[in-house]
């Protein structure tokens, strides 16, 4: 639950005679104060059915002092509203904690005008100088006049806190892609705070033995496939003992999960040792989780999966760990053996349920994505020191003999321009445009964000 403290600084003149007395602004009476908590209150209403669901507003504090500033700054919340009425630069720093998440909301035409719609930028930010100089803030984090972009940030720092110091177990352990993700589990742990719960393979063939030896979790399993195949979107290309063996798979990964307090899980040496341990593949048991609400992700690869935290958090769907391709011609295809099909978060897309391809064993869906579908794609880099994203849509889904969900997406950015900023392995895609939030949270990490699609 994200944690909200709306905060309204200002100041009411009193009139002296002969000199100046008034600071810019509308604020400048008892009334039109009233007039502003009440406004402020519509302003809230419009961010809350907008923002996050995980999201508590805290009652709106006021202040008009650097003492009462300071009392809201040790006050219990993750990010502060501040609406930056009147007030001298002391009562503003004094209610920026750089330690807390902030955003500045200033009036130009929605209200009466506020001070810090004339200074907000040299004052604030510079410090009277030319170099920024506020612990905290950023030009991004001032919003003039829209609720709504408030709205947007909140969803991106309710998707971060949600990110951070989540618990993954890792089946086979943690890891990360070629040579340049060896660090990528210390990074998850150091910068995304994330709690990696090891698991070895070698446990799990144990788990699985026991597992195929309980009559009644086999009976379990069986009923389960059957009603997972029962759907006429679902088409059976494999034997069904396959997809049984996948269901006790999916099974013993919800106890383990349970059993270590995780929501998330990955599993390591995915296309080897595992198959052996359980009889059967990871990828069906890995779609399944992610369509029920679990973050579930082959190949333990952390140079990615934070990013797949993230961008579920942020867009409430499932998202897809994928390999990508070169990008040409104004497309470029991604594909791995473990799609969800929930994808927009309602609908079971169709699938074919197909040996995993390198293997040609177990079970794999191959997942038809929805043409025309708005794709956020997210392209991390090994060192967690700049992600590039773009937006694009589903333009095909061809079969070719790779990773059995495979789907073309058209690019809508220069296929050149990508192929040049293309960095890490992996990249993470979801359904819905969420790149502005997921740019805006990672920068509060100080990982550079390139905007792929973004004009000018």
């Amino acid at each position: 639950m994200l944690r909200v403290q709306p905060v309204l600084t200002y100041e009411i003149p009193k009139r002296r005679e002969g000199a100046s007395w008034r600071q810019w602004g509308g604020l400048q009476t008892e009334a039109e104060l009233n007039e502003e908590k009440a406004r402020i209150g519509r302003d809230l209403a419009v961010i809350k059915a907008k923002g996050p669901a995980s999201m508590e507003f805290l009652p709106l504090r006021e202040a008009a002092t650097v003492e009462q500033a300071k009392e809201v700054a040790q006050l219990g919340y993750d990010a502060a509203i501040i609406y930056g009425a009147g007030g001298n630069n002391r009562i503003l720093e004094a209610v920026t904690r750089p330690d807390r998440w902030n955003m500045i909301f200033i009036r130009h035409r929605s209200g009466p005008v506020y001070l810090w719609y004339e200074i907000v930028h040299p004052r604030y930010l510079r410090k009277t100088v030319d170099q920024y100089g506020q612990p905290g803030v950023t030009v991004e984090d001032i919003v003039i006049d829209e609720p709504g972009e408030i709205a947007w940030r909140l969803r991106a720092l309710s998707g971060l806190k949600n990110t951070l110091g989540r618990r993954v177990l890792c089946i086979g352990g943690a890891s990360g892609w070629g040579a340049g993700g060896r660090k990528a589990p210390q990074i998850a742990r150091d910068l995304w705070k994330l709690d990696l719960v090891e698991f070895s393979i070698p446990q799990l063939g144990e788990r699985m033995k026991t597992a195929y030896a309980d009559s009644k979790m086999m009976r379990e399993a069986q009923l389960a496939a059957g009603k997972y195949l029962s759907s006429k979107q679902v088409k059976l290309e494999v034997p069904k003992e396959s997809v049984e063996r996948a269901f006790v798979l999916t099974h013993v990964f919800r106890e383990l999960m349970k059993e270590t307090g995780s929501t998330a899980m990955t599993v390591n040496q995915c296309m080897g040792a595992i198959m052996g341990a359980s009889q059967t593949t990871a990828c069906l048991p890995l779609s399944v989780l992610n369509d029920e609400g679990y973050l579930a992700f082959c190949e333990s690869d952390f140079v990615v999966i934070p990013s797949g935290i993230l961008l579920n958090g942020i867009a409430g769907v499932p998202v897809f760990l994928n390999d990508p391709t070169y990008p040409h011609h104004g497309l470029v295809t991604i594909a791995h053996c473990t799609a969800p099909r929930r994808l927009d978060g309602k609908t079971d897309a169709p699938v074919r349920i197909l040996t995993h391809f390198e293997s040609d064993f177990g079970a794999s869906p191959k997942v038809e994505m929805r043409m025309g579908e708005k794709v956020t794609n997210i392209v991390p880099d090994f060192d967690a020191k700049k992600w590039v994203g773009f937006l694009g849509e589903v333009a095909g889904n061809p079969f070719m003999p790779i990773c059995r969900s495979q789907v073309d997406i058209g690019l809508n950015c220069s296929d050149q321009r990508l192929a040049e900023e293309m960095r890490g392995f992996h990249w993470m895609t979801s359904y819905t445009d969420a790149l502005k939030e997921t740019g805006y949270a990672v920068k509060k990490l100080g990982i550079e964000w390139l905007d792929l699609t973004a004009k000018g």
